[in-house]
């Protein structure tokens, strides 16, 4: 398992608009090849960031996301809400809790 963790900080006149474009293509991109797993969480004190986590089959399974045209156009009406760089961590999965 591969996986991404994006931090993203927006004006925060824009986070709305982020919010609906998350919402519009969450279900997409969790449907999309090698996807298995997509949340999107808020910074409890600074709440202009967020952070996505999502969890890939294998990087290529990743890659071919990041070069389709869902990412491109997600990514197209996300990034121009920042205020910040995002900045984004690929890791391997290596424990889990069991219940």
């Amino acid at each position: 398992m591969f996986v991404r963790i994006v931090k993203m900080g927006f004006e925060p006149d824009k986070i709305d608009q982020f919010l609906q474009n998350f919402e519009e293509n969450k279900t997409k991109i969790r449907g999309f090849e090698g996807c298995e797993f997509l949340e999107l969480y808020r910074d409890k004190h600074n709440t202009n960031r967020f952070f996505t986590y999502s969890y890939w089959k294998d990087e290529e399974a990743l890659e071919n996301y990041r070069h389709s045209e869902l990412f491109k156009n997600v990514w197209a009406a996300t990034k121009v809400l920042f205020n910040e760089k995002p900045e984004a961590w690929s890791v391997d999965k290596i424990d889990t809790l069991d219940s």
